[in-house]
């Protein structure tokens, strides 16, 4: 039954996730005046067992990973807050205005203008 109930999440996040970036590629690509509001950072750690060893007979390996998130206000007033890279994540700085450049849910590029 466990086997059955994994299957099923692993199935839904995979359709989840094809449906996310179909939607994308089937967006208009849009560049318009934003200003980053706020920044964030989200780190997620897993354990995996040593040797394959689901009891953890032989210990535990830890993998860590960390998402970047900016939050930009458009000119409407309307927020969106998208993921980046952590390169254009250290580029960015809270107040900085530009042109945003993002398609769907995917961000493209800021262009600073001030």
């Amino acid at each position: 039954m466990v086997f059955f109930c994994v299957c099923a999440v692993i199935l839904f996040l995979i359709v989840k996730n094809i449906s996310i970036w179909n939607k994308n590629n089937h967006s208009p690509r849009l560049t318009v005046p934003a200003t980053v509001v706020t920044k964030r950072t989200k780190v997620t750690q897993q354990q995996h067992a040593n040797a394959g060893d689901p009891t953890g007979a032989h210990g535990f390996s830890t993998t860590t990973s960390t998402s970047y998130y900016v939050t930009f206000q458009v000119e409407s007033g309307d927020r969106m807050e998208l993921r980046m890279s952590r390169s254009e994540y250290g580029l960015l700085a809270e107040g900085d205005q530009g042109n945003l450049s993002f398609q769907g849910t995917r961000y493209l590029g800021f262009e600073i203008t001030s």
